[in-house]
């Protein structure tokens, strides 16, 4: 099936022809006709699948007859709204409306939080038949009066889940209620928990379930690697992935804005090209991170999962999941950053014991039984790396130094160093522990036992040491008469 197959306009694929497509994939094959027949739709696709062109490019079609181009405002009214949970998503819808609508008259504009408001209100009130926004940075323009909802006809929510785990779902609720002109609701992601079909059953008229792949799966182009290390280990153990794959281009995703900046800055240290990129940076600075990286002067980006919704690096071929996520779900839009639009990638996970939990939850929610692969010097149980063995010693002692040979037989044992220095480290061997956790920091401390006891002291004594000082009597001065 080909795109012209689909009943598009002729401008729109003229745009899709220039993007390189010829064939839709299945999300698209399966919800284009759906949409474009006017009905309201629950689509659940594999990140990475175009399920953004699957409900951009008929939104497109449907408006076609609206378009304008007269320079009166009220000539282009907002007739479709999309709602993401961040803004690298917001960019990413906004960025693919763009390209689609670029033989239309449509205008698009995007609205987001994290810059300012006022240089987003002009494009506002020229008018625009389509906007992509952010549910707060929406309710700011709607509080300020730059933005009215009352002629929508199609909303969409990307990510819905995601906006639900961040608790949009007031915002989300009132948002459908000042959509009163609205005839038709998409809802579209990687996963559906039971909140967002909830949400459907109070805001949908009878929607067509559209499901290309089994729900909550990952994509089979993607390699998944799990190696089991202690948490202070991962740094290490990160740090030696990268150089040991040589990654010209991964994503490292952290559980908190804090442990971002923080590996962030042990990865500099380190010699790596990396920046941070997290909810509490501003938008400029994000922005010029992902540019940054786009073009391959930051080689490691460390992020937390607001980056994981939205995303879209062509032919990223790592992503390492430092920490693994709370939400399970969210495994499945991180390594969906990797292996994306038929490519292949390589997905690797840090697992501590501590999060076994999480583990298990992964496991269940993809249905597959993901293996701990332990690395040799990093994982528990398996030697370090350069560790020094007997058999090693042995053979330095055999080498001969010129120094040694200058030294000839040593003084105090008239035995020659090399043999004596040979038996040191034979001995030193022997006592070695395996593991650092085997070290014992006290072990041959030897503590003085004819110390001198402490002077005992009343109860009373120890407490007044912690009371502060008495105030001292003022001096009087008395004056003396003088006789005469």
């Amino acid at each position: 099936m080909t795109f012209a197959a689909l009943g598009l306009a002729p401008e729109l694929l003229k745009a899709v022809s220039e993007q390189g497509y010829e064939n839709p994939t299945p999300i698209q094959a399966a919800a284009i006709p759906v949409v474009l027949a006017g009905q309201d739709v629950l689509g659940a696709a594999q990140t990475g699948t175009g399920k953004t062109a699957a409900f951009t490019l008929p939104i497109l079609q449907r408006l076609l007859k609206h378009a304008s181009s007269s320079v009166s405002p009220a000539k282009h009214p907002i007739r479709a709204l999309v709602l993401t949970p961040t803004r690298e998503l917001a960019d990413q819808v906004h960025d693919s409306v763009t390209t689609y609508a670029k033989y239309s008259k449509l205008r698009n504009h995007v609205v987001y939080g994290g810059v300012d408001i006022k240089g987003q209100i002009p494009a506002l009130r020229s008018g625009v038949e389509i906007l992509v926004a952010t549910p707060g940075r929406l309710l700011d323009h709607i509080e300020q009066k730059s933005v009215n909802l009352s002629q929508v006809e199609i909303l969409v929510l990307d990510e819905a889940d995601r906006m639900l785990d961040m608790g949009f779902i007031l915002d989300i609720r009132r948002i459908f209620n000042l959509c009163t002109a609205r005839k038709q609701t998409l809802l579209f992601s990687a996963t559906f928990a039971p909140e967002i079909k909830k949400l459907a059953d109070d805001f949908m008229s009878s929607p067509q379930l559209i499901q290309v792949e089994r729900q909550n799966s990952t994509n089979e182009s993607v390699k998944q690697e799990l190696h089991p290390v202690e948490s202070y280990r991962k740094k290490a153990l990160l740090a030696h992935l990268i150089r040991l794959h040589e990654m010209e281009q991964v994503i490292v995703f952290t559980r908190t804005k804090q442990n971002a900046d923080q590996l962030s800055r042990d990865l500099k240290r380190d010699g790596f090209a990396v920046e941070a990129i997290h909810g509490d940076r501003e938008q400029r600075a994000r922005m010029e991170t992902l540019a940054g990286f786009k073009e391959g002067r930051v080689k490691v980006l460390v992020a937390t999962d607001v980056a994981a919704r939205g995303l879209d690096i062509s032919d990223l071929p790592f992503v390492v999941n430092f920490e693994l996520p709370n939400n399970p779900e969210d495994y499945v839009h991180r390594i969906g950053r990797t292996g994306r639009a038929g490519a292949t990638g390589v997905a690797i996970s840090l697992v501590a014991p501590e999060e076994e939990k999480a583990f298990e939850q992964i496991r269940k929610l993809i249905k597959k039984d993901l293996a701990l692969i332990p690395v040799p010097g990093f994982s528990p149980g398996t030697e370090q790396l350069g560790t020094p063995r007997r058999d090693d010693f042995a053979a330095r002692t055999d080498r001969g130094s010129s120094r040694g040979e200058r030294a000839g037989r040593d003084a105090r044992t008239d035995r020659p160093r090399s043999e004596r220095d040979g038996q040191r480290r034979d001995a030193y061997a022997e006592r070695a522990p395996r593991r650092d956790r085997d070290i014992d920091p006290m072990a041959g401390v030897v503590f003085p036992t004819n110390l001198p006891p402490l002077p005992a002291r009343p109860q009373q004594q120890i407490a007044a040491l912690f009371l502060p000082p008495k105030a001292r009597p003022p001096v009087v001065a008395v004056e003396t008469g003088s006789e005469e």
